[in-house]
């Protein structure tokens, strides 16, 4: 098993990349919006400067500059090559600037992914 994180440059791909790694058989996705060093000493995007009451849009703002990083685990090497496809195929070449960045991680134990159905349905 492998642990894939992906940090999505540009959020407005997010959906984008959701329905690539579906399609490519991806049946769960974790996602946190994150920053990088870079991003914050060039704009400011971890913010402290939020009004004390801040509005919907001062929060929207706030998101919108902030990456998507994407976590998943797959069972095994072709998942991984289908998932790093099916991101470059939204994203275009990772190697270039300001796509993202995705890694890759060895899983040794899991829990919790195979779930036992409850008795009563849920």
């Amino acid at each position: 098993m492998y642990m894939i994180f992906f940090v999505l440059h540009n959020p407005e791909l997010l959906e984008q990349v959701l329905n690539a790694w579906e399609e490519a058989g991806v049946g769960g996705v974790t996602i946190f919006p994150s920053t990088g060093l870079a991003r914050i000493r060039a704009k400011g995007a971890w913010r402290d400067d939020l009004p004390l009451f801040p509005s919907l849009e001062d929060f929207q703002e706030h998101l919108q500059n902030l990456n998507r990083t994407l976590i998943t685990i797959v069972e095994n090497d072709a998942m991984v090559d289908k998932v790093v496809a099916a991101t470059q195929k939204v994203t275009g070449d990772l190697n270039l600037p300001n796509t993202g960045i995705l890694s890759v991680l060895p899983v040794v134990r899991s829990y919790g992914l195979n779930r036992i159905p409850d008795v009563n349905g849920s």
